[in-house]
C-alpha cells in the first residue's frame, strides 16, 4: 500500500457543546409547545408567518411558479424512485409455517402510522430530497407524511421543494426549519400527530436532535457529512475519476472522499486531474477544502487489498471504475450504495435513477443500509397452537422457567398442561 494523500475520515462524533444546546431546545419546545417553536423560528431563520403550514393554495401557487421542464424533470425522478420502492416492497412477503404439529408461527409487515420528513434547505435547495424519504414511506402504507423544509432567507420557500414535498405524496407541508421542526413532528404539536419514525438530513443541530429523540420515536439513520469512495484500476479515466470525487467534494468543507488505485502511476495521474478541475470548478472553494482536509488517495497492491481497505472505510456511496467488476461486487461488503462502472454516477442515485440517497455515513455502512421501503414496516410475529400442542409445549416450558426460577411463568405452562391434559383423558 502507497498513500499519495491522505485525509481524514468523517465519523459522527458526540458534540458535548452541541448536544447541550439541542437538549435546552428541546425541553423548552417540549414545555412551551408552539410559542417555543414560533420563537426558535424567528430566532434562527427570521421566519415568523401566521402559519408555518403551507395551505392547499400555497402549494398550488409553489407549483405554478415551477417551470414544466422543472416538473416533468421532477416527475421523472420521482416516478423511478416511486417503481423502485414498490419492487422492493413486493419482495416482502407473510410468513406462516406449522413447526410442529399444532404450532403456527408467522410473521407480517405493518407499516408505521406516521412519518416526519425533514427536507434540508441549507448551502443548497435539495429539494430531491423529498422523494427519497417521503414517497417510500406513502408505498410502505403509511398513514400519515408531515413533511418540514426550512425557509429560504428573504424568500419564504423553494418552489421546486413545495412542488417535489407535494407530488411525491406529503399529506401536509411546513415550512419550518431546524430542531424545531423536529420537535414540532416528534411531539406532535397543534393538530399535529406524533411521528413514529422521523426522517431526514440536516446540520449538525439537526443530526443531535435525532439522536435525542430516538426512542421516543423511530429515526432513519444518523447521518453526517456526505463520502464518496472510488476503486479505480488502470483502465479507469483520470478526467471521471476525479469528476466525481469533486462532484462529492461540492457538498460540504467536511465532505470525505477516498480514490483506492491499483499503481502509482496511476494514482500520480489522478491527483493531477483532480487538481486541475478544482482550478476550474465553480465551487471550488467548498470542493477544494474539502478535497484537502478529507480526501485520500492510496494505491493498493491488489484488488483484494483495495477491497480490504474500502471495507474497512466503509464509504457512504462507493464507485467500481474498474475492468472486472463481478470480482469486486462479489466480495465488497460494506458500503451505503454501489454504483458499478463509469456508465452510472453518484450523482444519479442523488437526483434521479430511483435509489434512495439517505445513506449511512461514518462508517456506519458497517452494520446498516440506507432508507428503503422496508424502513416504514414493522415486521412482527404471532403465534398460534391446537390444545394438545400447547400440552407438550406447556411441558417443556413450565421446566425451563423452574430452572430461571420464574414461578410464575411457570404456572401459566401448568394451568394449560393441567387444562387440557384433563381434556384429553
Amino acid at each position: 500500500m502507497i498513500i499519495l494523500k491522505t485525509g481524514g475520515h468523517r465519523i459522527f462524533e458526540h458534540d458535548d457543546e452541541t448536544a447541550a444546546i439541542v437538549s435546552n431546545m428541546l425541553i423548552d419546545l417540549e414545555k412551551n409547545g408552539m410559542d417555543a417553536v414560533r420563537n426558535y423560528s424567528r430566532q434562527l431563520d427570521q421566519w415568523d408567518p401566521k402559519s408555518f403550514e403551507l395551505s392547499k393554495s400555497q402549494i398550488r401557487e409553489a407549483i405554478n411558479n415551477c417551470d414544466d421542464q422543472l416538473r416533468k424533470d421532477t416527475e421523472f425522478c420521482q416516478n423511478n424512485v416511486r417503481s423502485f420502492a414498490k419492487a422492493q416492497l413486493s419482495t416482502l412477503h407473510p410468513l406462516e409455517i406449522e413447526t410442529m404439529p399444532g404450532v403456527i408461527l408467522g410473521h407480517k409487515h405493518i407499516p408505521v402510522t406516521s412519518v416526519g420528513s425533514y427536507i434540508p434547505g441549507g448551502r443548497y435547495p435539495m429539494f430531491g430530497s423529498a422523494q427519497m424519504s417521503i414517497i417510500p414511506a406513502k408505498v410502505a402504507g403509511v398513514e400519515q407524511v408531515i413533511a418540514c423544509t426550512p425557509p429560504v432567507k428573504e424568500e419564504g420557500w423553494f418552489p421546486a421543494t413545495i412542488n417535489a414535498m407535494a407530488t411525491a405524496g406529503a399529506d401536509r407541508i411546513f415550512v419550518l426549519g431546524g430542531v424545531q421542526a423536529f420537535a414540532l413532528m416528534a411531539f406532535g404539536m397543534g393538530e399535529v400527530r406524533p411521528a413514529d419514525i422521523l426522517c431526514g438530513a440536516g446540520n449538525k443541530y439537526v443530526a443531535e436532535a435525532k439522536r435525542q429523540l430516538y426512542g421516543r420515536c423511530g429515526i432513519d439513520l444518523l447521518a453526517g457529512p456526505t463520502e464518496i469512495g472510488v476503486i479505480a484500476d488502470d483502465t479507469s479515466d483520470p478526467v471521471v475519476v476525479a469528476c466525481d470525487v469533486l462532484g462529492q467534494a461540492e457538498h460540504d468543507p467536511n465532505s470525505g472522499q477516498i480514490v483506492v488505485c491499483l499503481s502509482e502511476e496511476h494514482g500520480k495521474r489522478i491527483l493531477k486531474e483532480i487538481e486541475r478541475q478544482l482550478g476550474i470548478l465553480p465551487t471550488r472553494a467548498i470542493a477544494s477544502q474539502s478535497w484537502q482536509s478529507y480526501g485520500s488517495l492510496i494505491c493498493a497492491t491488489s484488488r483484494d487489498e483495495a477491497i480490504s481497505l474500502m471495507d474497512d472505510w466503509a464509504p457512504e456511496h462507493l464507485e467500481l471504475l474498474v475492468e472486472d467488476k463481478d470480482y469486486y461486487f462479489n466480495r465488497l461488503k460494506n458500503y451505503g450504495s454501489l454504483f458499478i462502472g463509469e456508465e452510472t454516477t453518484v450523482a444519479y442515485g442523488d437526483k434521479s435513477i430511483g435509489t434512495n440517497h439517505i445513506l449511512p455515513t461514518g462508517r456506519a455502512a458497517r452494520y446498516t443500509g440506507g432508507v428503503w421501503v422496508g424502513k416504514f414496516l414493522k415486521t412482527v410475529t404471532y403465534q398460534k397452537m391446537t390444545k394438545e400442542a400447547s400440552l407438550i409445549v406447556g411441558e417443556v416450558t413450565s421446566r425451563q422457567c423452574r430452572v430461571e426460577r420464574m414461578i410464575a411463568h411457570a404456572l401459566t405452562a401448568d394451568l394449560r398442561v393441567d387444562r387440557y391434559g384433563k381434556e384429553a383423558r
